[in-house]
Formats: C-alpha cells, structure tokens, sequence
C-alpha cells in the first residue's frame, strides 16, 4: 500500500536484511564471551547442488531444527543448478524462486528474516538471521562474477554477499567450478579470476579478500585423482576416508598455491557428496560410473591470522574476530539430486564495534484501524538519512523487508520534527481491518537495511469487524445450547 505518488519500494531494494537473538551457543560458551564483552553468533551453512529439483518435502535436520538449545543466528545457503531453464528463470525474475519460497516458509514463523537474497542464472545465495541481529546487520552489498563459457554465460560462476555484521566485514562466496577430472587447473583459475572480480563499492574494504572474514563454498567440483573406481569405493566402504585425502585435488592444490593457503576446512570425515543414482544413497551405476568425489566443500578465511599452531589458538582471545568449526557433515538422507548437501555449523565470536541501533522507533499511543497512525522515531547523529527512507508496518512473522503490510517515505510522511524525536504519519488505509500483533522497522535505503525496529504491539481491529466476530460468537453458542 502505497501511501504518497512516489511508487512502492519494492524492486528497487534487492537485499533484504534480519535478525537474531545471539542464543546460538552452547550456555557455558555464551556466558564466557559475554564476560568478555563479546559476543558469540551460531552460523549455519549449507551448499546443495539441487540438480534442477523441486525442493524436498523437510529439511529439518539440513537446518538444524532438531536441535534444543542450540538455536542458529545466521543461515546461509547456498545453492547450484537451481532450475534456470527459461520459462522458470523468466518467472523467477518477476516473483520470488520456488527455493526462496520454501526456506521463507520455513524459517519466517520461527522468527528468521530474509535479510539478502542474490541469483545468477542456477546460483542462489540466500542469508536469513534473526531479528535481534538486524539492526546490526548493515552495508549489504551483493556481487556476481560469470565463468560459464569465457565469463558470458552465468551457468558457472560465484554469487556473493558482503555485510557489517557487528561492525565487522564479513563475505560469503556461493561458487559453481568447472566439471571433470582434468579441469583442475581451469578451477582455480576461474577461483583466482572471481577473487579478482568481485569488487564492492567500499574504499576500505574493496575486495573479496579485504574483508574480516570470508566463507567460501559451492559446488568446487575438485575430484580425487590417480586412484581407481575400486579402490576409492572400497576406502568409502569401510569409512576409511583419510586414505583418499592426500589425492584430493583441492588438498593437492593447497600445499602449491599461496592463494589458497590461508584458506581452511574441516575434517573430510563424510563420505564424498558427488556422484549418485537419483533419489538413492548408490554411487554411479550408469555406464559412465564417474569416481566419486568431495565437490562440495565449505572454507573459510580469516584476515591476518596467524598461522594455524597450538599458539594461534592462544591468541584468538586478543583477535577481534575469530571463527570455530562445530560441525562439517553431508546429508545423506536428501536424494532429489546427484549431490549430497554439505553443512558447516561455525561459532563466530566477536567484539561488537557497534551495539546501539541507529534508529530507535515506537508506536505512538494505541493504535486502532479506524484512525491514522504516528510512529516516533530518534536516530544516532552519525546515521546518514535518505529521501528513500521509509518505515514499514510489518507482522511479526515477516519473511523479508518488502514484506510489509503498509509503509511510509519518512520525509514525504513527517509531521513533527524535534531535537530529539521526529514523527511519521500512517494513514488509516492500508491498516489491516483484523487488527492483531506487529512491528516497525525503519529500512536505510543508503544502508540497504533495515536498521532499527520497534517492540510488538496490538493494533485494535475495526469495531464493524469485531462486532462482526461477536456475532458470529454469539450464534455458534446459541446452536450449541440448541443441540
């Protein structure tokens, strides 16, 4: 509901942003980095090649939802081979894509907003946190980089999303790297040319590498070289996985390029992720019986740190930021495509650098549907406002920032304006007639974020509406004495 003649926000913001509650960690570990003055964030990443498929009807253990006490703050997911045929691309375009449907669906109504959301073509990164984090979740900025025949095409390539998260830069990288066996050098270069493409508007922090922390993750499409179909499912077989590491071409490549050296990654302790009989836990019974393989991978990176050794780990306490690794597993249960999905659970520990909203807002008295509305708002001195603010009313169940009931442009809409407060009208139309629990959020336009957000309050329905629901009361009691 548009409320002046400027025309909705909707399509010019392409990044959305969320929130969460920081109660991720294990009970003694948040209590340790809160004593600190610290703060202790759960990440959650998955990569998934889908293989064009639908989504699957749960994704319960993908995500973690199984796990008491140990709430996630930040998903990232990242996912290759999203249909992109052109009708469906064509369509995703103008709506949002059946895989953002699902995860919203999912995630939305246990309290995760959809803060980012990047496509190329198959490539699908999409970041959801908690509410309480979104205020402090700013400077989104997305990027992509075309491999897919000599950079024109976009069927391989990288999507990423940059972002201050606690006044610290962090980057996700969702790759898809060239196929077969022999193209292992054909995908670090495309991994070397991305890292040199993928440039943000931001004179401090202008490339992939000059952020404070980076994941890396997709489909890399490194194989194991040298060993024979035999021997590589026999190790498999017998979970002896260790003896297939030293001929993985990304481990291979590791101890010879400097680039990749400062990269880490957990323990391969899973069975390779790649290739399988559709809708089966069975390698490749085609006539083709490729080798199985490591192709989906998660690592990571963190700016200046020392040299991984027993003293490393002693100064992670002095290190601004420091990322651990939880878990690192595949999913065998998931067989809509020829991949296995591949988590990374990480702990992220942090001295926020900012721990004030920008913006403070609130409702202004009690609001009812059947009269205009003020919202009150007070910013910090440093936030820089923009014509193109503007301040939604949202359920409190909102998938992403554009999912607003109604909203207002906070110049064109203000009606008072003090030192310390200023007040935006919203206009009975556009209120919901039903009434019941919302919220406010105030989305930066220079931040591409939504940077502060008002507690839940009631809004009163129609009195036409409520008289209505206490006919309709009163009549199904009067049957029920009748009978």
């Amino acid at each position: 509901q548009c409320l002046t003649g400027r025309g909705e926000p909707r399509g010019r913001h392409l990044i959305f942003h969320n929130s969460s509650s920081g109660a991720g960690m294990e009970p003694e570990e948040g209590a340790a980095a809160a004593a600190a003055g610290r703060k202790r964030l759960r990440l959650h990443l998955v990569t998934w090649n889908v293989g064009t498929a639908s989504p699957p009807p749960d994704v319960t253990s993908l995500l973690q939802l199984n796990l008491q006490g140990l709430a996630v703050d930040v998903y990232i997911i990242g996912l290759q081979e999203v249909n992109s045929k052109i009708v469906n691309f064509l369509s995703d375009l103008a709506f949002d894509d059946p895989w953002s449907i699902f995860f919203e669906t999912i995630l939305s109504p246990l309290g995760y907003i959809k803060v980012s959301s990047i496509r190329m073509q198959g490539l699908l990164l999409l970041i959801f946190a908690k509410h309480a984090h979104v205020p402090f979740i700013r400077n989104i900025k997305s990027q992509f980089t075309r491999t897919g025949i000599y950079g024109y095409w976009g069927n391989k390539g990288a999507v990423s999303t940059r972002m201050s998260l606690y006044g610290h830069m962090v980057c996700f990288v969702n790759c898809h790297l060239p196929a077969h066996m022999e193209n292992a050098d054909q995908r670090l270069d495309d991994f070397e040319h991305i890292l040199e493409m993928q440039q943000f508007e931001d004179e401090n922090v202008p490339g992939v590498l000059d952020h404070d922390v980076l994941f890396w993750f997709g489909d890399l499409n490194f194989r194991i070289e040298d060993y024979g179909l035999h021997f590589i499912r026999e190790s498999i077989n017998n979970n002896r996985f260790s003896l297939l590491w030293e001929k993985d071409q990304l481990n291979m490549a590791k101890k010879k390029e400097a680039f990749l050296q400062e990269f880490r990654e957990g323990p391969l302790q899973f069975k390779p992720t790649y290739k399988f009989d559709l809708n089966s836990n069975a390698y490749d019974t085609s006539g083709k019986k490729r080798k199985p393989a490591w192709t989906d991978r998660i690592l990571w990176r963190v700016k200046s740190l020392l040299p991984y050794s027993s003293e490393a780990e002693n100064v992670l306490e002095e290190q601004a930021i420091s990322v651990s690794l939880h878990s690192y597993a595949s999913h065998m249960s998931y067989s809509i495509s020829d991949h296995k999905p591949v988590t990374g659970t990480f702990g992220l520990e942090l001295k926020p650098l900012v721990s004030v909203p920008l913006v403070t807002l609130h409702p202004v008295g009690n609001w009812s549907v059947e009269q205009d509305a003020t919202v009150s708002y007070s910013a910090l001195p440093e936030f820089q406002h923009s014509a193109w603010d503007w301040i939604g009313l949202y359920k409190v169940t909102f998938r992403h920032a554009n999912d607003y009931v109604v909203y207002a442009w906070v110049q064109d809409n203000e009606i008072s304006s003090g030192d310390d407060a200023k007040q935006v009208y919203l206009s009975t139309e556009g209120l919901p007639a039903e009434g019941g629990q919302f919220l406010l959020g105030y989305y930066s336009h220079t931040m591409q974020s939504i940077v502060g957000f008002s507690q839940h309050f009631q809004i009163q329905p129609s009195r036409t509406l409520a008289e209505k629901d206490l006919a309709c009361d009163g009549e199904a009691l009067q049957c029920g004495a009748a009978e």
